[in-house]
């Protein structure tokens, strides 16, 4: 959940927004990637399987959120602008 308390979002944005800026544009999918791998194993570590269960999960609600507030809507503005599917 993303959602968390705006003390601890304090604590993480200055981090996350240096960590963006030091991606480069034309690196961005392969640099995003890395970053996510090693976060998660430097979380895991030597793990049960419960822990990385719920790290995958994690990483699954992330795509989903992230799908929900910026692929959604782009779809639907697109289906708008050029047609809903005809089936």
């Amino acid at each position: 959940m993303p959602y968390i308390l705006k003390e601890d979002r304090a604590r993480l944005d200055t981090a996350i927004d240096n960590l963006a800026n030091l991606i480069k544009p034309e690196q961005r999918a392969g640099e995003l990637n890395y970053i996510i791998n090693r976060l998660m194993l430097k979380l895991v570590g030597q793990a049960k399987y419960a822990d990385i269960n719920e790290l995958m999960g994690a990483l699954e609600c992330a795509k989903i959120e992230f799908y929900r507030r910026k692929a959604a809507p782009y779809e639907d503005k697109k289906a708008v602008e050029n047609g809903d599917l005809n089936y």
